[in-house]
């Protein structure tokens, strides 16, 4: 499944100043292991040392947060976007 994948200013320097990148894969594991195989070094800017989504990192597959689907198991059909969204911290 060929899916779209918004990648953060943050996480630019990977993919050459793209903001938006293609990627292969059935589920967000999938895509996630075939983005860092073209951008090596991302995947490990989204996941921690144990596999699993950085804890100040957003991941959604269409408007869905990962974190209420299945996580890294949650499906990526065909033309789905998915985005990775730094979790932005502040306030008065």
């Amino acid at each position: 499944m060929s899916v779209s994948v918004r990648i953060p200013t943050i996480l630019r320097t990977y993919t050459g100043g793209d903001s938006e990148v293609t990627a292969e894969g059935a589920t967000l594991s999938e895509v996630l292991e075939n983005l860092d195989a073209s951008y090596p070094g991302i995947k490990g800017r989204i996941l921690d040392d144990q596999g699993s989504i950085r804890r100040f990192v957003n991941v959604y597959v269409g408007n869905d947060d990962v974190r209420f689907l299945e996580a890294l198991d949650t499906t990526t059909p065909d033309g789905a976007q998915v985005s990775v969204i730094p979790a932005v911290a502040g306030g008065c």
